[in-house]
């Protein structure tokens, strides 16, 4: 039985993208009813920095059609501030929050900070353990002892315990072979992906400034493979990664076999309404 897979990008609040993506005109209160013309799913990064009124919540699911999906990322005050410690209450609260999407809600990161080590374990191990099982977590670590054979073994193992995934990256504290091997074995019934992109120095999101076609393709056969086991598939495409995200995103729904949306006929839809 094969999984679903939904592709999308890291936020969807750019001015840089009206002309190559969002039609001439196109102003930021559209930005997000027009993205979800074209994808079926969003990272928002906002939560990332604060807890969002119910106001904001409510006005995403509004601005959506049926079906998308929004994955949230854990405020930071609970993984890079408090680094899981006495963190219960801010996550309680950040999560009653983000059951207002309704079946709108995707899975919520938990994005640890690249100082958070495997000394940690015990902190994630209580934490993870505590989740509430009706929604889906992916846990992100930014350091490269977590990738030594006895520690993540032992992460692999309390994420599968618990049906939380492991967030796959293309950063440089995984390699590229071990992504493919961890994309083989979930540990839940869906996989996180985020590619994030070398290029930091990136601060013109209007179009494509490198070539990851390589990658972009190489991805694509290992999740195809994934999804033909059952496994779903959320998969975020940051700015960074190539300059110019919505056509990542659209590269790869081709590659996967799905018809991608084409910018020129976003303006066309939004006529219809």
């Amino acid at each position: 039985m094969s999984g679903t897979i939904r592709i999308g990008t890291q936020g969807w609040n750019y001015a840089a993208w009206v002309g190559p993506f969002y039609p001439q005109g196109t102003r930021p209160a559209s930005f997000l009813s027009t993205y979800a013309r074209a994808f079926t799913t969003v990272e928002v990064d906002s939560t990332f920095y604060a807890i969002p009124p119910s106001r904001n919540v409510r006005g995403w699911a509004d601005r959506t059609p049926d079906g998308f999906v929004f994955a949230l990322k854990m405020p930071q005050e609970v993984t890079h501030e408090r680094q899981l410690r006495d963190a219960d209450g801010v996550a309680d609260e950040f999560l009653d929050r983000a059951r207002e999407l309704g079946p709108k809600l995707g899975p919520v990161l938990l994005q640890m900070g690249p100082d958070f080590a495997p000394e940690g374990f015990g902190r994630l191990e209580r934490f993870v353990e505590r989740l509430p099982r009706d929604i889906r977590f992916a846990v992100e670590v930014r350091q490269q002892r977590w990738m030594r054979d006895d520690i993540l073994a032992r992460l692999l193992d309390l994420l599968r315990a618990n049906g939380a995934a492991l967030a796959l990256s293309d950063g440089k504290w995984i390699a590229r072979e071990t992504m493919t091997e961890l994309a083989a074995a979930p540990t839940a019934d869906f996989h996180y992906v985020r590619w994030m992109g070398p290029n930091r120095d990136i601060v013109d999101y209007s179009h494509l400034q490198f070539d990851r076609e390589e990658e972009i393709r190489g991805w694509s056969e290992v999740l195809g493979r994934t999804a033909l086991h059952g496994t779903t598939v959320f998969g975020y495409f940051n700015n960074h990664f190539a300059g110019h995200s919505p056509a990542n995103a659209r590269r790869m729904q081709e590659l996967l076999g799905a018809r991608p949306v084409d910018p020129s006929t976003l303006g066309e839809q939004i006529s219809l309404f």
